[in-house]
C-alpha cells in the first residue's frame, strides 16, 4: 500500500508595506532652521552693516554693494582704543574663568562628597546670591569700592564677575561630581594614591565635559559683562571692549559711527565662536575619555 501525500497550497508572501511618506517627518528640519535663522540673523545684520560704506549704512540690501573695510579701519583706529579694549577684556574674562574654577571645582567635590547638616540649604543659599540683577549692587559696590581705593582698577572687574558666575558653577559641578561613584577613588586609594592624588589623577579628568562647560558659561558671561566695568572703570586705557564699543564716536561728539560699532561687535563675537567651538571638542574628547576609563 503506498501513502499518498496531499500537497496543500502555500500561500504566496506579499511584500512587506512601505509606511506612507509623510510631511510631518520634515517638521523637526524646519524648527531647527527656524532657530538657527533666528540666533544667526543678527549677527548676519551686524556682520552685513559692517562691510558697508558709511553713506549705505542704512541699506536694506541683504548683500552689502559695494563691500567695504572701512568700518574695521575705524575701529582699530588708535583714538579709538579698541585693541587695548580687547586686551583688556581678555584678562578680564581669563582671571575670571580661572579663579571661578579653581573655587568652584574645590568647593563643588566638597559639597558633594562631604555629608552634613543643612547641605541642600546651603547649596539653595549659594544659587540664590546669583539671582541679584547687577544694576541692584551697582551703588553698594561703588561705595565699597571707593573706599578701597579699586575704583580703576582690574579687580573692580574681576571680583564681581567672580560673585555672578561661581554661584552657578559650584552648583553645575556639585551635580556633575555627584553622578560619579565613590568607587572610583576608593579603588585610586587602595592602589596607593592619597586622596588629593585620587582627585587629581582620576576624578578631574572624568570631570572634564563639566569643568570645560562650567569654563564656556563663565567667559562668556565674563567677556559681556558691561553695567560694572561701565561703572567702576573711567580710565580708557582700562576699559574692556563692550565699554569701548558703546562710546566710540564719530566725526562729532554726538555722531554715533554704527558701521564702527557693528565692526567691533563682530570683532567681539568672533573670539566667543572660536572657544566655544574648541571646548566643545574638548567636552567631546572628555566624554569619550571617561566611557574608555
Amino acid at each position: 500500500m503506498t501513502a499518498t501525500l496531499s500537497t496543500t497550497p502555500t500561500a504566496s508572501a506579499t511584500p512587506p508595506t512601505k509606511p506612507k511618506k509623510s510631511g510631518w517627518r520634515w517638521l523637526p528640519y524646519v524648527g531647527i532652521a527656524a532657530i538657527v535663522v533666528y540666533c544667526l540673523a543678527p549677527f548676519y545684520w551686524m556682520l552685513v552693516s559692517s562691510l558697508r560704506r558709511t553713506n549705505d549704512i542704512f541699506d536694506s540690501a541683504p548683500v552689502p554693494s559695494p563691500f567695504s573695510t572701512d568700518s574695521y579701519t575705524a575701529a582699530f583706529a588708535a583714538n579709538n582704543g579698541f585693541l587695548r579694549a580687547l586686551g583688556n577684556s581678555f584678562l578680564v574674562a581669563g582671571t575670571t574663568t580661572v579663579l571661578v574654577l579653581i573655587i568652584g571645582i574645590l568647593t563643588a567635590y566638597a559639597l558633594a562628597r562631604l555629608d552634613f547638616r543643612f547641605k541642600n540649604l546651603v547649596l539653595a543659599i549659594i544659587i540664590t546670591t546669583s539671582m541679584f540683577p547687577g544694576i541692584s549692587l551697582l551703588v553698594p559696590l561703588l561705595d565699597l569700592f571707593s573706599n578701597i581705593g579699586w575704583i580703576n582698577t582690574y579687580q573692580a572687574m574681576i571680583v564681581p564677575s567672580m560673585s555672578f558666575a561661581l554661584p552657578l558653577a559650584v552648583w553645575n559641578l556639585t551635580a556633575f561630581f555627584r553622578q560619579m561613584p565613590v568607587e572610583l577613588e576608593e579603588a585610586a586609594q587602595i592602589d596607593g594614591c592619597t586622596p588629593a592624588q585620587a582627585f587629581r589623577k582620576v576624578i578631574l579628568p572624568l570631570a572634564a565635559p563639566g569643568v570645560f562647560t562650567t569654563a564656556i558659561i563663565t567667559f562668556i558671561a565674563s567677556w559681556n559683562e558691561f553695567i560694572i566695568a561701565l561703572s567702576v572703570v573711567n580710565k580708557k586705557e582700562l576699559k574692556t571692549a563692550p565699554v569701548i564699543t558703546s562710546q566710540f564716536t564719530g566725526t562729532t561728539q554726538f555722531d554715533a559711527p554704527f558701521g564702527t560699532q557693528m565692526a567691533a561687535g563682530v570683532i567681539v563675537t568672533i573670539p566667543l565662536v572660536i572657544l566655544v567651538l574648541l571646548f566643545q571638542r574638548r567636552i567631546v574628547a572628555g566624554l569619550t575619555a571617561g566611557g574608555v576609563k
